[in-house]
C-alpha cells in the first residue's frame, strides 16, 4: 500500500490525495543523473483518484510517496519514502470486464529513503 502526497514545500500537506495497493513497486538508483527510475506496476487506488495523474496538471505536479517495508519487523525502521516524484507520462489505465480500473506507470525520484 502507498500513500500519495503533494509535495509542498514550507507548508506540506498533511492530508494524502490517494491511498493505492500495488502489485510491485521497482525503484532503481541512476547514480550519474542522481535520481531514481520507478516502476509502479497493476495498482488501483483504496482512497482518492489516481486519474489525476494523468492530466495535465497532475504531470507537472512533484508528489511524496510513502510506504512501509512489510518485510522489516521494526514499525520505527519500516518507512520509506520517494520525495520530488514526478509522473511526465502519467498513468496508464486498463478497465476490465467489471469496469474496475488498474494502473501502470513509470515515475522520476529525486530523493529516496529506501533503508
Amino acid at each position: 500500500m502507498l500513500t500519495f502526497y503533494r509535495e509542498r514545500f514550507g507548508k506540506p500537506e498533511k492530508e494524502a490525495f490517494t491511498v493505492v495497493q500495488a502489485q510491485q513497486l521497482e525503484v532503481s538508483e541512476q547514480e550519474d543523473d542522481h535520481k531514481f527510475l520507478c516502476n509502479l506496476k497493476d495498482f488501483f487506488p483504496l482512497m482518492g483518484d489516481a486519474d489525476c495523474l494523468s492530466t495535465p496538471e497532475g504531470k507537472a505536479d512533484k508528489y511524496v510517496v510513502c510506504w512501509f517495508d512489510t518485510k522489516v519487523d521494526d514499525f520505527k525502521e519500516a518507512f520509506r519514502r520517494l520525495t520530488g516524484v514526478s509522473f511526465s507520462e502519467g498513468a496508464n489505465c486498463v478497465l476490465d470486464e467489471k469496469g474496475k480500473r488498474t494502473y501502470n506507470a513509470d515515475f522520476v525520484a529525486k530523493h529516496a529513503k529506501l533503508e
